[in-house]
């Protein structure tokens, strides 16, 4: 059965389950009738068994004989007008040797002085005796004599479109050894029978009923909508042009709509993904160009120049340009991990200042021994600058925009970062640099791929931070902008939402 449900579809696998269960429930109703039929007739069976007993003791208390005369007499007497032979269809008596010697049927209907009864022809008193001998009861109770056996026999017989149950048992008492076959109307056992297999029937049709009328609703508000979204699935997968019924799913408010709305999402948000990581790709491939082409220039010139400093102004520039290929790629793969691990990282209740304060401090020892730049910190120390954001990513944020300021950033120069709240309360970071400024009137170019207005020093950058920097203050729900100083230098905002 495993094998067979496993090829089968959701509905057809309810279908053939409710199948199965439903056939193995015919079964054991058809069982159960029979134990209720067989309980009946065995109801009927004690009740035989007692009379028959009783008989037995009657005949043997009036010393009858048994023999055709003798049972005769016993069935004409009015002491054997037994209240319980009016229930029963016919008591038929048969000698030792299976012989037909009386019949309950032979009895008048009214009631006659056994005198009166003898003195009538034998032909008038038995009704054709040679009819009466034969009965439809031959075959049973020869074969009941055949078994030797001395325990009743109880059995179900349809006779001329009725039902009979009748019971046959030997007789023994005072010499005297034959059978008794009782017989009595069984069509009360089969219509109650037929009650409740009609009754069980009238259950099954409307279980039946039911079961087709859940299957319409399964596949109809179920399994049809999850078989839609799989052929989306595979539409996605295969690129194929074919029409997809997820917006109608979409519209629908129950878990199957909102699966439909998350896998949509979801869809869209890897194509995106995928279409960035596809620009990202030609981006770098365009940036490798320049510097490869350049590399192979000046690798031609060493191998055919003598002049030394020519050579060593060429040594310099190649190492130039593998410098910038090697940030270019290193960069770009931080960048694609970043993306990776950032969907999975928890978001904290952090404060923006104690950050910058540590990233301040970390460059400081860097850059004011090396280049004699100082960057400084300012803020109101009465407050706090909760966000709810991602620690290191937040430092990675400062340190871009540091690392921008400083590539841009003459000796003994200063750059500021400003902690502080705007007019409504949300937390702002601002860095501040004595720069050349941005040669751009769109300042929103810089925080594109391989911004174009690069450093002298470029080698050092890769032209990722700035888009880096914006990615990262986009995952925290802020708000990011760039513009040049009135004075000198640039500066870049950044406002957080405020949090609790």
């Amino acid at each position: 059965m495993g094998k067979i449900l496993k090829n089968l579809s959701i509905l057809q696998k309810f279908l053939f389950i409710n199948l199965v269960v439903f056939i193995v429930i015919i079964i054991i109703t058809f069982f159960y009738l029979g134990v209720i039929q067989n309980n009946l007739i065995s109801e009927k069976q004690k009740n035989h068994n007692k009379i028959i007993t009783q008989t037995i003791l009657n005949l043997e208390k009036s010393n009858i004989k048994f023999s055709e005369y003798g049972i005769s007499e016993f069935l004409f007497s009015k002491k054997s007008r037994f209240p319980y032979f009016e229930k029963l269809d016919r008591v038929i008596f048969f000698d030792n040797k299976l012989n037909w010697i009386g019949d309950t049927r032979s009895i008048p209907s009214s009631t006659l002085l056994i005198e009166e009864l003898t003195q009538q022809s034998s032909e008038d008193n038995f009704n054709n005796k040679e009819n009466k001998k034969k009965t439809i009861f031959d075959e049973d109770i020869n074969r009941y004599y055949l078994s030797a056996s001395e325990k009743p026999l109880t059995n179900l017989k349809k006779i001329q479109e009725q039902y009979f149950v009748f019971s046959i048992k030997s007789v023994n008492y005072s010499k005297n050894k034959g059978y008794i076959l009782i017989s009595e109307n069984a069509d009360n056992i089969i219509a109650q029978v037929e009650e409740r297999e009609k009754f069980i029937i009238r259950t099954a049709l409307v279980v039946l009923l039911v079961i087709l009328i859940f299957s319409y609703v399964l596949n109809r508000y179920f399994l049809k909508p999850i078989k839609n979204l799989v052929t989306y699935t595979k539409i996605i997968k295969d690129k194929s042009n074919e029409k997809s019924y997820i917006e109608r799913i979409k519209a629908r408010n129950d878990e199957l709509g909102i699966l439909s709305k998350s896998l949509d999402e979801m869809t869209r948000e890897l194509n995106k993904r995928i279409s960035t990581a596809e620009n990202y790709s030609t981006d770098l491939l365009h940036e490798i160009r320049n510097p490869l082409a350049s590399l192979k220039s000046a690798s031609e010139i060493i191998s055919e120049t003598e002049d030394k400093n020519k050579r060593e102004k060429l040594v310099n520039i190649v190492s130039h340009d593998v410098e910038r290929i090697e940030r270019l790629i290193t960069d770009y793969s931080q960048m694609l991990k970043d993306e990776a691990v950032i969907s999975t990282e928890t978001m904290r209740k952090i404060d923006i200042m104690d950050i910058a304060k540590s990233v301040v401090d970390d460059f400081n020892n860097i850059y004011n021994s090396k280049r004699k730049i100082q960057i400084k910190l300012k803020s109101n120390g009465s407050e706090n600058y909760f966000i709810l954001g991602i620690h290191n990513r937040i430092e990675q944020i400062i340190a871009n925009l540091l690392e921008n300021s400083i590539s841009f950033s003459e000796k003994n120069q200063e750059i500021l970062v400003e902690v502080s709240k705007d007019q409504e309360g949300r937390p702002r970071l601002v860095v501040i640099d004595e720069g050349k400024g941005f040669s751009e009137k769109d300042t929103a170019k810089i925080f594109n791929r391989f911004y174009s207005n690069r450093p002298e020093n470029f080698g050092e950058h890769s032209g990722l931070g700035l888009n880096i920097v914006k990615n990262l203050v986009e995952l925290h729900n802020g708000q990011i902008k760039a513009e040049n100083n009135k004075e000198k230098g640039a500066k870049v905002e950044i406002i957080f939402p405020a949090t609790q």
